[in-house]
């Protein structure tokens, strides 16, 4: 048993080595398709990313009058943190809110000028509020809304945000539909087509299937050799596409983190052991199964 498994194992190794054609073919298609794959996995990383930006682009204000305590305020704040929909609360004092906004319009007189004016600090202190979904927030103000809070809320933006709010849910669900059905349809594509060129591979070696057939060598001994090879050329893509990522990355990635914010060196470093042992498996997965399908669906083993 264990000289046969040898022996396999041996045979594998000669052929991955010696058909330099068929071995050379399924590792560029095998590479193209866990590099097709491993950009999908990027694509998905940087959609999240991408949708997790938009959400936090988007808050509602609740603010409170002018009577009204801090206290009374962070009373509101743990109430509003009990509810499941709501994912931050920050507290913006008037104090706060007036150095936010003389910032934000630093050299610009026309606005500043009436603040002088006035004398006294005219903004309100304030809670922004952000949602774990952007559906979430009408919910939220409805919240806001009750008789209970009637007497310390002055204003709550809600409103006024609300077809902004209604925009980048709608972007978000067209990417997340968008980016679903572009993996599933490369996902099938990829397989396809390594599926296909292992079978080429493989059926150019039928007179020498025939030849062990004949000469009395069992199934699996024949299967062998191949499923090493098929085993052989995922290892081998595998490390030629992990090569290829840290490539592509190192010319494209400030370009893309200039164009989306999306940092895909640092992504690929963080996920590497996540990635590559999906790659391995994906590699090895479709070697394996690719060659036993193809010698027993076109070879008649």
């Amino acid at each position: 048993m264990f000289i046969s498994f040898k022996r396999i194992l041996r045979s594998g190794l000669e052929k991955f080595l010696r058909d330099r054609s068929s071995t050379g073919a399924a590792l560029v298609v095998m590479t193209i398709a866990l590099f097709v794959a491993s950009s999908l996995f990027v694509l998905q990383g940087m959609s999240t990313f991408l949708v997790a930006e938009l959400q936090e682009s988007v808050d509602v204000s609740a603010y409170f009058k002018d009577a009204v305590s801090e206290e009374e305020i962070f009373q509101v704040r743990e109430q509003l943190l009990a509810q499941d929909q709501v994912k931050e609360v920050e507290y913006v004092s008037k104090e706060e809110a007036l150095s936010r906004f003389i910032e934000a319009y630093k050299g610009n007189e026309a606005i500043l000028a009436p603040l002088d004016a006035i004398g006294r600090n005219p903004l309100l202190a304030h809670l922004n509020l952000r949602a774990r979904d952007p559906s979430e927030y009408s919910s939220i103000a409805e919240f806001l809304g009750e008789e209970k809070f009637a007497s310390l809320i002055a204003d709550i933006d809600f409103h006024d945000r609300e077809p902004v709010i209604e925009r980048i849910a709608l972007i978000t669900r067209g990417i997340q539909t968008v980016v679903l059905a572009v993996i599933i349809a490369l996902s099938v594509v990829a397989c396809l087509v390594a599926f296909n060129t292992i079978r080429l591979t493989i059926y150019a070696s039928k007179d020498e299937i025939e030849i062990m057939r004949l000469v009395g060598a069992g199934s699996w001994f024949i299967r062998g050799p191949f499923l090493v090879q098929g085993v052989l050329v995922g290892v081998t893509s595998t490390a030629c596409t992990l090569i290829l990522l840290f490539v592509f990355s190192f010319f494209v990635s400030d370009e893309l983190q200039s164009f989306t914010g999306f940092d895909l060196s640092l992504f690929l470093t963080s996920q590497i052991f996540i990635l590559f042992p999906l790659q391995l498996l994906a590699g090895i997965g479709l070697g394996i199964i690719s060659s036993f399908i193809a010698i027993r669906r076109y070879l008649k083993v």
